[in-house]
């Protein structure tokens, strides 16, 4: 039996990710930060589609599209390999590296980095925000896990309890039970 990691799969609980991007990740597909595509970019100068790539998108190794949400998911060393190999493809047709050896070393960088992101368990919903600061682009990462911690298959949006790595932004509250009520009063 092979041992087993944890990567960041694309997940998609509504259809705006096809809206929001120019393209966007396929479900299932394995994701990276995808931070090294905006290096030596000024985000205000993006469209609206890579505003929201650039302030909330996970990059798919296979699609190389966008996804907002990530799900912790269990991967084999096959697995993780053919994302590396995904990954090192598209930076050598896609982005230019030199050569497939420099493009896998870099590729495996980013998948490692991705896996780093999985200090969760399977089902933890990852969710990114980037922002430029002092001419760096920095990333911040949330996690949402069900309120069920049983349920295994399937999200539904609205049944999270915990969020963490909220610290460092303003908390926003809103009651979504309630909301519809107020509006029909």
């Amino acid at each position: 039996m092979g041992s087993f990691f944890k990567l960041p799969r694309a997940i998609r609980l509504d259809p705006s990710d096809t809206f929001v991007f120019r393209r966007a990740a396929e479900p299932g597909d394995w994701l990276v930060t995808g931070s090294f595509l905006f290096g030596g970019t000024d985000p205000s100068a993006l469209d609206a589609k890579g505003k929201a790539a650039f302030r909330s998108g996970f990059l798919g190794v296979a699609s190389f599209g966008w996804s907002t949400l990530a799900v912790v998911t269990e991967a084999t060393e096959a697995e993780r390999e053919a994302a590396v190999e995904n990954l090192a493809g598209h930076l050598v047709d896609k982005l230019g590296a030199p050569d497939i050896a420099t493009a896998r070393e870099a590729a495996a960088e980013e998948i490692a980095f991705a896996a780093s992101l999985c200090d969760h368990p399977p089902q933890t919903l990852l969710a990114l925000h980037r922002t430029v600061e002092d001419g760096e682009i920095r990333e911040r990462f949330r996690t949402l896990t069900p309120r069920d911690a049983s349920q295994s298959e399937g999200f539904r949006a609205f049944e999270f309890l915990e969020v963490a790595g909220e610290e460092d932004g303003p908390v926003e509250h809103v009651d979504l039970l309630n909301l519809e009520k107020t509006r029909l009063t």
